[in-house]
């Protein structure tokens, strides 16, 4: 099915040639991103810009509030450069800067896959877990250290898993009630879904958790651990292969293989270094509130709380994503555009 996104001109674009002869040249599509972006941080961005001999041939505004959305239309320098001079100059603003090849694989995403504990959600589901088996504090910290690459995943996980022995079954659905979308989620699957983008997440937690997040957000693929069960208790293990940082890029090519589309043409998000084999594979991998060695080799790092935000990453203006959101029903929380959604 056709899933490539309509895009209307924007009446807040502006040109700023200069320099015509090196259009074309190292072409490339920066996208800044504050909240807010303030006069002071875009005139540095500029300078920097300027320096590394970049052209910017056009100016769009994707959004003003809470979060401010500039879109760049850059030209005369190669994009990987461009983002190295770029990237700390946005750092030292308090900003984040995404610069991604311009072209039609710019804009030819059609899958996007999202990593869930605190990215889609604001929770690690294994610890709300473990909050019911009274072992919070020991899982929390082994957690966090995987999460920051100091200890291999799957072994970490089934040592955490171990702690939760014993627990009863109904715990899922005490935990699942307890769980908190990150704001802008429903926004961004539901403006996603209405473009025709499939939308996919594969987590290190739990099917019991993720397929009722699936079915609730009504996505296309979802993939994680499985806790045994037996008896109506959970047993302190997994069940089958583990879903570790080679499992989630896997996830990733087998979501693309089912959707028809090319590797080139997906997006993966993710904050945690076991997503980091994800994101490499992703036509354009995000770090999105990230652990730093995450927001060191991404593609491209979003530190805003909202997570539509993405979706200026893809050039969808904050004008769209509300008119989108208005005409779908649902639950009401801030978003990156200013609705509620």
């Amino acid at each position: 099915p056709g899933r490539s996104a309509s895009r209307r001109a924007c009446p807040r674009s502006c040109a700023a040639p200069r320099d015509s002869g090196r259009r074309g040249v190292g072409r490339s599509r920066v996208t800044l991103l504050g909240a807010p972006l303030g006069p002071d941080a875009m005139s540095r961005m500029a300078r920097a810009l300027a320096d590394a001999g970049g052209n910017i041939d056009r100016i769009v505004r994707l959004a003003k509030y809470p979060v401010t959305a500039i879109e760049l239309d850059v030209s005369g320098v190669d994009p990987l450069e461009l983002r190295r001079r770029l990237a700390p100059v946005a750092a030292a603003c308090g900003a984040d800067v995404a610069v991604q090849r311009a072209g039609l694989a710019r804009r030819a995403k059609h899958l996007v896959v999202m990593d869930v504990d605190s990215t889609l959600i604001q929770d690690e589901v294994i610890e709300l877990l473990a909050g019911h088996a009274g072992c919070l504090d020991e899982v929390a910290r082994v957690t966090a250290e995987a999460m920051r690459g100091e200890l291999d995943f799957a072994a970490s996980l089934r040592a955490r898993v171990a702690l939760l022995e014993g627990l009863s079954a109904e715990v899922f659905t005490k935990v699942r009630a307890q769980v908190r979308y990150t704001p802008g989620a429903r926004t961004l699957v539901r403006t996603l879904k209405r473009l025709g983008y499939q939308v996919g997440i594969v987590s290190g937690g739990f099917t019991q958790i993720t397929d009722l997040l699936a079915a609730d957000l009504e996505l296309d693929y979802a993939a994680a651990n499985t806790l045994e069960v037996v008896d109506g208790r959970l047993t302190g293990r997994v069940v089958g292969p583990i879903v570790d940082r080679p499992g989630k890029a896997a996830a990733l090519r087998e979501f693309a293989q089912a959707a028809g589309v090319a590797l080139s043409e997906t997006v993966a998000i993710g904050d945690g270094a076991n997503d980091l084999d994800m994101l490499a594979a992703a036509g354009l991998g995000v770090a999105f509130n990230a652990k730093p060695v995450v927001r060191q080799q991404a593609d491209t790092a979003v530190n805003v709380p909202f997570l539509d935000t993405i979706l200026f990453l893809l050039g969808i203006p904050g004008d769209e994503i509300e008119e989108l959101t208005e005409q779908t029903a649902g639950p009401r929380t801030a978003t990156a555009a200013g609705a509620r959604a």
